[in-house]
């Protein structure tokens, strides 16, 4: 049977609070299903996260990269993956489902491409596209 949630990796320390706000009030309108959330313990703060969420304060270069990774399982689910930085390219591209990377338009690494990776920058258009794609993914 197929699964109807989707996979939610969020680093927090890569993306700015407005994008943060705008990605959790697509979250809490279309509850996806497994949320996590890494980064250091001043950006988790920042920000109201879904109750449902686990969030995991990361320390250190690249901590938050490390909790995230260790969270992902790898299933054929849509992922949802909220990173301004690159480091998750090549999950991205390996992800079995299709993915959707939520970015800052200035920090969208070109790294990001391939037949199931689509890109938002919930700046951009208020999280519509964001919405829209959450919609679709627990409609299936």
């Amino acid at each position: 049977m197929h699964d109807h949630t989707v996979q939610v990796l969020i680093d927090a320390d890569n993306l700015d609070v407005p994008r943060l706000r705008l990605l959790v009030a697509a979250l809490e309108a279309a509850p996806p299903g497994d949320v996590v959330i890494a980064g250091a313990p001043t950006a988790l703060e920042a920000v109201d996260w879904p109750v449902q969420a686990q969030v995991l304060p990361a320390t250190g270069w690249q901590g938050a990269d490390i909790l995230l990774a260790r969270a992902y399982q790898t299933d054929g689910r849509p992922l949802l993956l909220a990173t301004g930085d690159g480091d998750f390219a090549q999950l991205a591209r390996r992800h079995p489902g299709i993915v959707l990377v939520v970015s800052g338009t200035s920090s969208r690494s070109r790294t990001f491409v391939g037949p199931r990776i689509s890109t938002t920058d919930p700046a951009a258009d208020g999280g519509a596209q964001l919405r829209s794609w959450l919609d679709k993914q627990t409609m299936l």
